[in-house]
């Protein structure tokens, strides 16, 4: 049957309508993709086990996830992740300290090869306990993470101990303070009741991994699940070429998760952060984050909308900002960048290596020696020149802001520059007047262009009392691991606390956490370590501040860093990403975002 001109018509208007549909679905249906900033090298290593840099916190976060998280409204509180409510606490008839949980029933490892099928199985309390058991395994973790966790847990200590004399670590060995109760419920038994237990179990070295995946890609005397994360995540592992790119796809079967409905501030509020609450997370299809040791680059390709965030490098201040009024620049307003400005929780640091035979060691000439250099240097420039005058010079490890920290950020009798007169007094008592018969000191910090030319103004300022220093720019994860093996007598740092109290930045003295742990300076004073033992166990309150003074003060005499500075920072946002709250307190909040582009 032939159709009539009216039926061709219906037909044509139909297929027409059909075709328009097919090129909006088309359309709608194009990934969304942002792309990120990642300052310096990168990660060194996918395992959280082995973690202990932002870059790879930011990088395991997306894929792994822990038992609590930092909520995204307020990250000085806590919230379930991998819990179906927040774990309760009891004490015992032997009056330990007693911890229980409940696992959610949706949570999923990624689907992967190395499961049964190649589908991912529900994360149960075994999981939970082998994630923890690997920090305790040198092999698995190279002995980084283990401080995390040692002297707290009932009979883990005395585990590893009789493991690391093992031939093979005995992973289903029991270990009395973790209690399986059923697959998704478990306790945990307390040696002491530790105040920061809770907080360990949102940093990202607790993430929860499979013991599948680690034996699949570590079989036969390989190390391949360094680079081949499987976790719980809100995202899936795509792709990592070291130094230059890491991308992640979105979690196609992640399980029912909301983007926060409660606890915004009237300010977030008005700047519409609440605007999303409700909807299903994570938004983005694909994350990519590109890495940028110099600053150049970064601030060029977010000026040409090509990041959806940065970390304002601090020498492109004045370029965003009026630096009197701190008001953002009239075309980038036009051009709907928005920004956060944010205190960090930050220790940035110079650090010696106690070991090391020219600068360590706790005599009254090694000790005056420190204090010789730390007086030469001037902080307060260094601030100035290189950002913007936005940093908090403060004296001890205590940033601004937790307990502990000193009133007007000053500390009577503390050994800050510049001093030139009392450097080279304390020279003379080093026995090295004016600089006379003292080696150069190697001097290596990550490379970058605002290292290399805050190292020439800290050489200059040194040389002025007859010090020299020897500078070495390195990669991040070349310094780190020249660091954890001792190598470096004199270095950069930078430590941004992973909880808000001051218990986690004075562990770095802690002389168990010494190299390849968090104590980089291998610091050791048995005085010190005595009370750093009894405040952990505290309370906040007066008497545990107290403890955190005098541990503070004993560090500033000995002089075992050159320090402090804490940054404000200014995080700049292009209009394409919505929802954003950035902050360097967790990185899980890349999972709340959303945008424009697509690919």
């Amino acid at each position: 049957m032939i159709p009539s001109k009216y039926q061709t018509l219906k037909i044509m208007f139909v297929s027409a309508i059909v075709a328009i549909a097919a090129t909006a679905q088309g359309v709608l249906a194009q990934d969304t993709i942002l792309r990120l900033p990642m300052r310096t090298a990168g990660p060194n290593t996918l395992d959280p086990a082995q973690g202990s840099t932002t870059y790879e916190n930011m990088a395991i976060t997306q894929v792994y996830e822990t038992l609590l998280q930092p909520k995204y409204t307020n990250p000085n509180e806590l919230e379930p992740l991998l819990l179906a409510e927040m774990p309760t606490n009891y004490v015992d008839d032997q009056g330990r300290k007693v911890w229980r949980f409940r696992l959610r029933e949706d949570a999923f490892f990624h689907d992967n090869e190395c499961f049964p099928g190649g589908e991912g199985r529900r994360v149960n309390t075994d999981d939970v306990f082998f994630s923890f058991k690997r920090l305790a395994d040198q092999r698995a973790s190279n002995g980084k993470n283990w401080w995390l966790l040692k002297d707290t847990i009932i009979g883990f200590d005395e585990y590893k101990a009789r493991q690391d004399q093992a031939p093979e670590f005995d992973y289903d060995a029991p270990v009395e303070g973790m209690r399986k109760i059923n697959d998704l419920e478990f306790e945990i038994i307390l040696q002491e009741p530790v105040y920061r237990f809770i907080w360990v179990l949102q940093m990202f070295q607790t993430s929860i991994v499979p013991r599948e995946a680690v034996e699949y890609y570590n079989a036969d005397g390989k190390n391949l699940f360094s680079a081949n994360p499987v976790g719980t995540g809100p995202f899936v592992f795509r792709e990592w070429r070291p130094k230059q790119l890491f991308v992640v796809e979105k979690n196609p079967e992640y399980r029912e998760a909301y983007y926060p409905s409660e606890g915004w501030s009237s300010e977030d509020t008005a700047n519409g952060l609440a605007d999303a609450a409700g909807q299903r997370i994570p938004m983005v299809d694909r994350l990519e984050f590109s890495m940028y040791v110099e600053a150049n680059p970064l601030w060029l390709d977010f000026e040409n909308e090509k990041l959806g965030y940065i970390e304002l490098p601090f020498e492109f201040f004045e370029k965003a900002f009026n630096p009197r009024t701190k008001r953002m620049d009239r075309g980038l307003r036009r051009n709907g960048v928005t920004y956060r400005a944010e205190p960090q929780l930050d220790f940035i640091f110079r650090s010696f290596n106690m070991d090391d035979e020219l600068v360590g060691g706790y005599t009254e000439d090694k000790v005056a020696l420190r204090r010789a250099i730390a007086l030469a240097i001037d902080l307060n420039e260094i601030n100035e020149s290189f950002y913007a005058g936005l940093c908090t010079v403060y004296d001890g490890p205590i940033p601004p802001g937790l307990d502990g920290h000193p009133e007007g950020h000053l500390v009577d009798g503390a050994y800050r520059g510049p001093n030139q007169e009392l450097a080279r007094e304390y020279l003379a008592k080093a026995g090295y007047p004016n600089g006379e018969g003292l080696p150069p000191i190697r001097f290596a910090t990550s490379r970058s262009d605002l290292n290399a030319q805050q190292t020439a103004m800290m050489k200059r300022q040194l040389a002025e009392v007859g010090i020299r220093l020897e500078e070495t720019l390195l990669d991040f994860p070349d310094l780190i691991s020249q660091v954890n093996r001792r190598e470096v007598p004199f270095f950069g740092f930078a430590w941004g606390s992973d909880y808000p109290d001051a218990e986690n930045n004075l562990a770095l003295f802690y002389s168990p956490n010494a190299s390849p742990g968090s104590n980089h300076s291998n610091y050791n004073r048995p005085e010190f370590d005595e009370m750093y033992e009894r405040a952990r166990l505290m309370d906040p309150g007066p008497e545990r501040t107290a403890l955190y003074e005098e541990m503070r003060d004993m560090i500033l005499s000995d002089v075992p860093y050159v320090g402090s500075l804490a940054r404000n920072r200014y995080f700049m946002v292009n209009s394409h990403m919505k929802n954003a709250k950035p902050t360097q307190r967790h990185w899980g909040w890349f999972k709340y975002l959303d945008t424009e582009q697509t690919r």
